[in-house]
């Protein structure tokens, strides 16, 4: 009989040991007969590695000798570890004892399937998709991106009407599948970008690559969310906004690139005055910073181009209209309600 592929669950820590002492137990609880738990540390400073390795000893450590955020901190403890399949799941996720199996045997059926994501739903209502990833990640022609299930602060209940598993155009980072060889050949997360969005430019680097990204509906785990920063937080804005231009730059064409990212900036100059006028003007200055630094790093990132760039709206998983739109002006609140792709 073949061995099932080998899988290596990687929980990236920093001074997470309340999140570890809850959602540790159940990930220990998988089901799954080839399987690796390791706790990466990005050098905390609270006693979460000692803590784990007294507590939980099966668990292997992995340590970085900095804390590298969360693209930088993966990246170093990946190089450590050899699986068929990295599974890089968040300290605040609890999953059920059969999550793992159904991911990987759908991505096992398609060797062009590079990574996948399950049905994340929210860990304090069950009924409802949770904001980071819901039933997989979406694009728009103009390079918002947006949730099935979850659309900008809205987010569905779960009525089973995204139970049909498919390609999506982005994988969740807090329960990411992704095959080891489809890592290791695209060199895994832009260090750059620090945290957030650093997922979304995996997975738009491995579709210009000709590969796959699924959401498995077989599978759900429960996500907490806002563990580290919380939605209305002003670095989280910051990243948000600066690294959507980034991966913009690097994944499109260079012929659409540049309209495409000063169209863009207009339409983020709305949520600048929509932060002013609401007061909240720490995330006005946010989104003032965001593009500061962007312009500033713009030659940086533009070395950074897929050498195959694909026009965007020849993806799977793109919306051909502006979900700002079609969001705030035109009431559609669901992802069901959306007809342009």
């Amino acid at each position: 009989m073949n061995q099932l592929p080998a899988v290596a669950v990687v929980i990236l820590n920093w001074n997470g040991r309340d999140m570890l002492n809850r959602f540790l137990p159940s990930v220990l609880k998988s089901r799954y007969d080839n399987l690796r738990i390791i706790l990466g540390d990005n050098a905390s400073t609270d006693d979460s590695v000692d803590f784990v390795r007294s507590r939980f000893p099966e668990v292997e450590i992995l340590e970085n000798r900095l804390n590298y955020g969360y693209a930088g901190g993966y990246n170093a403890l990946l190089e450590r570890v050899e699986a068929d399949y990295f599974v890089l799941l968040n300290s605040d996720v609890e999953v059920p004892e059969n999550w793992i199996a159904p991911v990987v045997a759908a991505m096992e059926a398609d060797d062009t399937v590079a990574a996948a994501q399950p049905k994340i739903k929210a860990y304090k209502d069950r009924s409802r998709f949770e904001y980071a990833g819901a039933a997989g990640g979406f694009i728009d022609r103009f390079g918002y991106t947006f949730c099935r299930g979850r659309i900008f602060n809205v987010e569905e209940t779960d009525h089973g009407q995204y139970d049909a598993s498919g390609e999506v155009f982005w994988a969740s980072g807090a329960a990411f599948f992704i095959k080891s060889k489809y890592w290791r050949a695209t060199g895994g997360f832009d260090a750059d970008l620090f945290a957030h969005m650093e997922e979304i430019d995996l997975c738009w680097r491995l579709k210009n690559r000709g590969l796959k990204v699924l959401y498995v509906a077989e599978s759900q785990v429960f996500h907490v969310g806002g563990a580290t920063l919380q939605k209305d937080n002003p670095f989280k804005t910051y990243l948000n906004f600066r690294n959507n231009l980034m991966i913009m730059q690097k994944n499109l064409p260079a012929a659409s690139a540049g309209w495409l990212l000063f169209l863009r900036m207009w339409i983020d100059f709305a949520a600048w005055w929509q932060f002013l006028l609401t007061g909240k003007p720490k995330l006005t200055l946010a989104v003032s910073r965001a593009h500061w630094h962007f312009l500033r790093a713009m030659r940086k990132t533009a070395a950074k181009r897929e050498k195959h760039a694909w026009p965007l709206l020849q993806h799977r998983g793109v919306y051909h209209g502006s979900i700002v739109w079609d969001f705030f002006l035109r009431g559609k609140k669901k992802f069901s309600a959306l007809l342009k792709f």
